[in-house]
């Protein structure tokens, strides 16, 4: 073996225990107590957790939008990401206008391949469906690419007929439709309304999309899949009545996933308020208190599926173009370095157990999106994605000390209990004390699977 991790508390989703983790070749290849070292450099993980790689699986990486692009390409972005214990990014690849799926993902492939510092894989956002493009999406999903996004807003938003009609194919071909969900018309007509009254402040962003301009077209994507009975996952949710809409299709036994935000949970639409509120802009807002405290009770009963980011940051130079007016704001904000540590951080409160932290973070991701037992877990077979995260660790998170290339955080300040102190990427040192030690170059495209459900089951 390679790597011996000895004296930690392994922690999967369905439980923990003490246990040592032998690694070779990027794999883990036992796991059990006192294991022989055969010359294998030996790590005392006395006191500290030893848990799977996160995976973020909504993150915006070199994406453009207007006139820049979102400020972490992908080598900051994943070297942020190690740096918080993530270990795999699904990132989002927007099709052109007239152009192929293959052709869009090669395309980004080329960009991230040379920079990625941890494992990486690709949805694609479907802008421009054609029968040629619904044929495809099969091609896609052979080639690993097995989750589709729509978005049922924005300029390149598709209509409840495209989306329909993604959704039937899907079903066909293993796929998983993620959608992002928020009523066009209705917004659109709001920051209008707002501007044309010269209430141009951040505070008018969360009032143009308030929490019934999200549930509605929540509760109209949920009602579209349950008409054909395919898979669907919510992107970003952040509202009570959507979160109220998932669990009664779930109840009623249709397969539809939900995936919230760090920032949803941890921040409410009082932040708009703030001096710095255009820092908070992002699509869906973050909502009130109410709509925070029902994703808590999603989180603790199950309905939630997933934690990711929608990782999209900008420059606080790039926020500001929208400082006399908040339709100029570059919508996004930034999470991948933070979106581990601050479960894990609520966990070691006792807010959610540890094993539903990690369910969350990575085996359920890992299962949606046709990477699991590879990612996700810690097992014999699994890639050596492996962090180490001491519980005893008080970390204020800073700007200062986080690994991306944006000049603030929304998170300036936050107190976390516990912290990660090492991450492994397919057993290489990626992440030690505060300080990246990985490579560019190091992660690779991650080929999934398909994954045919009938049922809220994961």
């Amino acid at each position: 073996m390679d790597l011996l991790i000895k004296n930690g508390t392994v922690v999967n989703s369905n439980g923990r225990y003490k246990a040592d983790v032998a690694v070779k070749s990027g794999k883990v290849v036992a796991v059990g107590i006192g294991l022989d070292p055969q010359g294998a450099e030996i790590v005392d993980a006395t006191d500290l957790l030893v848990l799977p790689g996160g995976l973020d699986v909504h993150t915006h990486l070199e994406l453009p939008v207007g006139d820049t692009l979102s400020a972490d390409d992908y080598m900051t972005g994943t070297r942020a990401a190690a740096c918080g214990g993530v270990t795999m990014v699904i990132d989002f690849v927007m099709q052109g206008n007239g152009q192929g799926l293959l052709e869009a993902v090669k395309g980004r492939d080329k960009l991230a391949a040379p920079k990625a510092c941890v494992d990486y894989g690709f949805h694609v956002a479907i802008t421009d469906l054609t029968d040629d493009i619904l044929d495809e999406m099969e091609s896609a999903v052979n080639m690993g690419v097995t989750s589709f996004k729509v978005f049922m807003t924005y300029a390149f938003g598709i209509t409840d007929g495209v989306f329909y009609k993604v959704l039937r194919r899907s079903k066909d071909i293993g796929a998983l439709v993620m959608v992002h969900a928020e009523n066009h018309d209705v917004l659109e007509i709001r920051k209008a309304e707002f501007i044309a009254q010269g209430k141009t402040s951040a505070w008018y962003h969360y009032l143009s999309r308030p929490e019934f301009v999200e549930s509605e077209a929540d509760i109209r994507a949920i009602e579209l899949a349950k008409s054909v009975g395919a898979p669907l996952y919510i992107v970003h949710l952040g509202c009570e009545d959507g979160m109220k809409a998932v669990e009664k299709a779930r109840t009623e036994g249709y397969p539809i996933f939900a995936e919230t935000c760090p920032h949803y949970l941890n921040f409410t639409c009082e932040v708009y308020k703030r001096p710095d509120g255009r820092n908070f802009v992002c699509s869906p807002p973050m909502k009130g208190q109410a709509s925070q405290d029902a994703l808590w009770l999603g989180i603790e009963n199950g309905n939630i599926a997933t934690v990711a980011t929608d990782h999209c940051p900008f420059q606080t130079t790039e926020k500001d173009w929208g400082k006399d007016d908040f339709t100029k704001i570059p919508n996004g904000c930034m999470g991948i370095e933070n979106l581990y540590p601050y479960l894990l951080s609520e966990a070691n409160k006792g807010r959610i157990s540890f094993e539903r932290a990690v369910e969350l973070c990575c085996a359920n991701p890992a299962k949606l999106f046709g990477c699991a037992p590879q990612k996700g877990y810690i097992a014999p077979g699994s890639d050596a994605d492996i962090v180490l995260y001491d519980p005893s660790k008080d970390f204020t998170i800073s700007q200062k000390n986080m690994h991306s290339t944006i000049d603030y955080t929304i998170w300036e300040g936050v107190q976390l209990k516990g912290y990660p102190v090492r991450t492994y990427s397919k057993g290489a040192l990626v992440y030690k004390d505060g300080e990246f030690v990985g490579k560019p170059g190091h992660g690779e495209f991650v080929k999934r699977n398909p994954v045919k459900r009938s049922g809220p089951a994961l």
